[in-house]
């Protein structure tokens, strides 16, 4: 590559790493070179030279009660803004998490991590807080220090939806939820929106029928028609639980219900994750693109600028519902 660019070697690597002054015309001979040539620098060179891999460590667990699509945006965000920064994504989604990300750690095969599927009280949270590299969390725990953090606000959600149906004049609605099994391995998220729904429909004079779901098809179709065969009269649904909100079509038509004439629907689920299944419902975006984008973002500049001793941040993104007619006011 130096002599396609008429440079010494030296000069070559000044050029792409930036550390010396070049002149713009050995600049730009260097990088036409790089284009026609499709030079690609050496990693295990790189890594040598400037004590870092240009990778990131993603540690997610593709866990048998959730539902994977869902999983698969906030894989997206990251990957895609890691690759626009210049970083490769190691994705790691052994079960034994702890054990994976001190390996990783340990080995210095990457620069930092970014982790899924954040419990409330997860194993993995004292192996990151020990390790050399930063990181950052999508998903908050009970114990949020010393690591960066990125959710959405589900408090704010779960209120948002109830505020939602009792201004159109809605007065019973049905919660359907993720599975218990979510809950029981500290899946924050899940009760911290069921939770406030519940407070505020409280507050509001409402009667709010909170369920869990299951995970995946046929059980979450059933699950279902039977709340909906328990409350007849409720006249909206609110859906933390993304299996239930992609088997809704179906279930509404087997029951000959139409939406919103029969039932408002308000899901909370990413905009990507409904235009792959072409859910016609009003939703709280789930933002998963966007908060894996702010963690890698977070994450590169303690990377790069190396400082540990900022101050730890911490972003829960305001729930917005994206209209798509699903709401109106209940039948006299």
């Amino acid at each position: 590559m130096a002599s396609a660019a008429g440079v010494s070697r030296s000069t070559a690597s000044y050029a792409l790493s930036g550390k010396r002054t070049i002149s713009p015309d050995v600049r730009a001979r260097v990088a036409e070179a790089v284009r026609e040539l499709g030079y690609t620098p050496n990693a295990g060179a790189r890594a040598l030279a400037t004590s870092r891999t240009s990778v990131i460590a993603l540690l997610g667990r593709f866990l048998p009660d959730e539902f994977a699509p869902a999983m698969l945006q906030y894989i997206l965000g990251v990957t895609n803004r890691a690759r626009e920064l210049g970083y490769d994504t190691l994705l790691v989604s052994e079960e034994d998490g702890g054990a994976a990300l001190q390996r990783i750690s340990s080995s210095r095969m990457v620069d930092g991590f970014v982790l899924l599927n954040v419990a409330e009280k997860d194993e993995r949270l004292p192996v990151l807080r020990s390790a050399r590299q930063p990181g950052a969390l999508l998903g908050l725990p009970g114990d949020p220090s010393s690591v960066d953090v990125f959710d959405l606000d589900f408090p704010a959600a779960g209120a948002l939806m109830v505020d939602a149906m009792y201004q159109l004049g809605h007065r019973e609605l049905i919660l359907v939820s993720q599975p218990l099994h979510v809950i029981e391995r500290g899946g924050a998220y899940v009760w911290r929106l069921a939770d406030r729904a519940r407070e505020r429909a409280d507050e509001l004079g409402m009667t709010l029928h909170s369920y869990n779901g299951a995970s995946g098809q046929p059980e979450v179709g059933d699950d279902l028609h039977r709340f909906l065969d328990a409350h007849p009269s409720a006249t909206g649904l609110l859906l933390n639980n993304e299996a239930a909100s992609a088997a809704l079509p179906n279930v509404l038509a087997t029951r000959g219900m139409t939406c919103p004439e029969d039932l408002s629907v308000i899901g909370r689920f990413s905009d990507e994750f409904a235009r792959m299944f072409s859910l016609p419902y009003s939703a709280v975006d789930s933002a998963a693109d966007e908060l894996g984008r702010r963690a890698v973002e977070a994450l590169v500049r303690r990377i790069e600028d190396g400082d540990s001793a900022s101050p730890i941040h911490i972003e829960l993104i305001t729930p917005v519902i994206h209209d798509r007619g699903s709401l109106a006011a209940p039948r006299k």
